[in-house]
């Protein structure tokens, strides 16, 4: 089905309709990126749904322990294998050499987020034809007009062809993301429980107060307007 009628057709749908819809339109070419905090929510669905799923996650090598437990739970609770990306170890190597561990504090996350995740997930999105994200419109100043359904503006899929992006919960709050997860019992990060909202790497994730978004967890110290890692570049608008 055209793109444009898939989205025409899922425009009101809800969460696990659209994934249902994914995964029966899409089959083993879709996977879900699972990210180790309320992505767990985009599984669920999928189990629900009776139709076989996979999903993938980035290991930048520089996650919480926590999250790496994390993980391991929603394997076992949805006896599933997530697949792991790494990033490339001489790629790493030679960026940690010449800045240091801790570059970004000074350049900027983008360099490190790009050889850490963007390249492991460029590689990953050309063997697929679509993905299914857990974006959220009320994330951020980069997320607010994130469709359900749209066609990846930041890369290409199985042989450079078009990949399709999937954002299930783009509609969805955070406050009714966490009443479905504590509703269906699903397991979370343990994070959580100690103010962390926005998990990612972390030398550049903090915990935040009640009155914050829950971007300003991550890359503090940079302007909100920029506040992505490069694995969903298309929100950035070009100035």
């Amino acid at each position: 089905m055209p793109i444009d009628a898939l989205a025409t057709d899922l425009a009101t749908a809800d969460p696990a309709t659209v994934i249902a819809r994914a995964l029966r339109e899409f089959g083993q070419d879709a996977a879900i990126a699972f990210s180790g905090a309320e992505d767990v929510l985009l599984i669920e669905y999928a189990a629900q749904s009776g139709l076989p799923f996979r999903v993938f996650c980035l290991d930048t090598g520089r996650l919480h322990p926590e999250t790496y437990r994390f993980i391991a739970q929603v394997e076992e609770r949805y006896r599933l294998r997530i697949e792991v990306l790494f990033p490339d170890g001489a790629a790493v190597e030679r960026l940690v050499r010449a800045k240091g561990l801790f570059s970004f504090y000074q350049d900027g996350h983008g360099e490190c987020c790009g050889v850490r995740k963007v390249e492991p997930l460029r590689r990953h999105l050309g063997t697929l034809r679509a993905w299914i994200t857990g974006q959220r419109r009320d994330q951020g100043a980069t997320r607010t007009q994130v469709p359900r359904v749209q066609v990846d503006s930041a890369f290409r899929g199985q042989d450079g062809g078009e990949l399709v992006k999937f954002n299930p919960l783009a509609e969805t709050s955070r406050e009714d993301v966490w009443l479905a997860i504590r509703a269906l019992e699903v397991p979370f990060n343990e994070l959580h429980r100690r103010g962390y909202v926005s998990i990612g790497c972390e030398p550049c994730t903090r915990p935040i107060l009640p009155s914050q978004h829950e971007r300003e967890g991550r890359w503090w110290w940079e302007d909100a307007a920029h506040k992505e890692c490069g694995l969903h570049q298309g929100n950035l608008k070009k100035t």
